[in-house]
């Protein structure tokens, strides 16, 4: 089965940190750009992170720069997010998602898409709460 699939997300204090970790089941990621995107309960979605296909480019939200780092493990088929100084205000499900970039973008990427159907593939999602 194609499928993306999320873990690490749980329950910490604010100050606190977590890494969550995108896992590909049945394809690689080596052909895709990444994505991290975030759902509050009430609000709309917002993209936090994202990782280039080529080259490991990264670009965050505002909300999120200095304290989130997105990276890749292409030989783990994996993706993650170190999340780190971590405030009530991130608490949401944390979805990741992959596309295929042009080879004309392949060396960046972008936090424009913020629905399944903008993305090849797109995980369960695994829940942050930060709370004291």
């Amino acid at each position: 089965q194609l499928q993306l699939v999320e873990s690490g997300g749980g329950s910490v204090q604010p100050g606190g940190s977590l890494r969550l970790s995108c896992a590909a089941s049945g394809f690689t990621l080596d052909y895709y750009a990444i994505a991290w995107i975030r759902q509050a309960p009430g609000k709309e979605r917002e993209g936090v992170s994202c990782i280039s296909k080529i080259g490991g480019n990264t670009n965050y939200a505002e909300s999120v720069k200095g304290r989130f780092t997105i990276s890749r493990d292409n030989a783990k088929n994996t993706v993650y997010l170190q999340m780190n100084s971590l405030k009530p205000e991130d608490t949401a499900i944390y979805y990741c998602a992959a596309y295929t970039p042009t080879v004309a973008i392949q060396h960046m990427c972008v936090l424009l898409g913020k629905r399944p159907y903008d993305y090849d593939y797109w995980g369960q999602g695994t829940q942050v709460t930060v709370s004291s």
